[in-house]
């Protein structure tokens, strides 16, 4: 246990170190959200209709921002190495990492999420609603963001193909989140962001490690 706290503690003070990544995912989200305010006008109704789905959707793109640093910058220096002969299993590597970027990435997306929502005119009383289903949602964003990370490491064009293996994936996650957000009743929509989320828990540190571990060969 104590290599796997270590591992997470190492990604917070990296994180903290290169603090510029995580800024950057920040200010896109709320520059993304402004710009989506400004098209469309001052209209309250229209912009509270929208309002959760284009939270979602851009939560998700700024989500992907950092993901191609993941693992690659420890690839590359040979920090990837080391971390696979710490006495961690290859699937712990890449749950450790998996948690820092969502500490690092979600956690701070969820938090700004909010004043975000309000901003486009969300009701006040449907914010801790859209809150609710980010919360998993960024969860798995996370999850299967590192999976497609570790999967495309090393490959030729992985900029390119990250996202594109990414995305698909990340779709029901984002059908379900905003569709949650709206509803009268978000306890089906969150049940399934749920079942995703335990689904992706097991399976996506193991798949990844499998990647990390053909990279390092």
């Amino acid at each position: 246990m104590k290599p796997f706290l270590a591992l997470i503690r190492r990604e917070l003070i990296l994180a903290l170190r290169h603090a510029g990544d995580s800024v950057a995912s920040l200010l896109f989200f709320v520059i993304a959200a402004s710009l989506f305010a400004f098209a469309i006008g001052p209209s309250a109704n229209v912009l509270s209709g929208i309002a959760p789905g284009v939270v979602w959707v851009i939560a998700l793109l700024a989500a992907l921002l950092p993901l191609n640093r993941l693992f690659a910058a420890d690839f590359e220096d040979g920090s990837l190495d080391q971390l696979m002969l710490s006495g961690l299993p290859a699937s712990g590597v890449a749950m450790g990492k998996i948690i820092g970027h969502w500490l690092t990435t979600g956690l701070p997306l969820l938090l700004i999420a909010g004043p975000v929502a309000v901003m486009l005119r969300l009701g006040g009383d449907a914010v801790p609603q859209l809150l609710a289903t980010l919360l998993p949602g960024t969860m798995l964003l996370s999850l299967v963001g590192g999976m497609s990370a570790a999967v495309t490491l090393g490959a030729r064009g992985g900029t390119v193909l990250l996202p594109l293996i990414a995305l698909p994936l990340m779709i029901p996650a984002v059908i379900f989140g905003a569709a949650g957000a709206v509803a009268q009743s978000p306890y089906a929509e969150l049940a399934m962001l749920g079942g995703l989320l335990a689904l992706f828990l097991p399976i996506a540190p193991l798949a990844a490690g499998a990647a990390l571990q053909a990279a390092v060969g």
